[in-house]
């Protein structure tokens, strides 16, 4: 199963894609960070992240999206455009008919490394051990994305585990016609699959 994790921001965004394999392991397929420029306005900025998700949907062609779950901060400016990304990518996601799960950072850290309070420090260093990587991923929200996609992997793609919501069903989606829904031969078994499942 590939898998497009994805570490929301709207100045930097990272984007990780990975290659389930046997017996837990994984391999890294990309990862890159979106950056976009403070000065100019959001409506801009979000544009940008839209055009290059998309290219990366269309160039990685992942079975699932996951994405870390926005958690309450202060920082209202900081939460909205997190927020912004974040709902953005799993628009584009849904438009495809992909399954777009969320996960907390603590989630993350516990799957990743054991402790659901571990640091960045402690995170990178185990994505670049999981994926047997000869350096850690830079910047730290490269390796956030990979972690994010490591977690799904190991916690919730197997049980299909989605955002909440009735209409699971990627055959039934893409019957409703949603805009750039076609989809891969994976997609396909991965949504019948879930079907048979229900």
């Amino acid at each position: 199963m590939r898998i497009l994790g994805v570490d929301p921001g709207l100045t930097r965004c990272g984007l990780g894609v990975i290659d389930t394999l046997p017996a837990r392991k994984a391999k890294m397929v990309a990862v890159d960070v979106l950056r976009t420029p403070s000065a100019d306005s959001v409506d801009l900025r979000l544009g940008a992240i839209a055009e290059a998700f998309d290219s990366w949907l269309d160039t990685y062609r992942p079975d699932c999206v996951a994405i870390e779950r926005v958690f309450a901060r202060n920082d209202v400016s900081t939460i909205m455009g997190t927020a912004q990304a974040s709902g953005l990518t799993m628009g584009l996601a849904a438009r495809r008919g992909l399954p777009v799960a969320m996960h907390t950072p603590s989630e993350v850290k516990a799957a990743i490394t054991g402790s659901g309070r571990a640091d960045k420090k402690q995170v990178t260093s185990m994505v670049t051990r999981i994926l047997g990587l000869d350096a850690p991923p830079k910047p730290a929200d490269a390796a956030d994305a990979l972690a994010i996609a490591i977690c799904h992997s190991w916690r919730g793609a197997l049980s299909a585990q989605s955002t909440p919501g009735i209409n699971k069903d990627l055959t039934e989606r893409k019957a409703g016609g949603r805009q750039g829904s076609g989809l891969t031969k994976a997609q396909q078994q991965w949504a019948e699959a879930m079907r048979r499942a229900k």
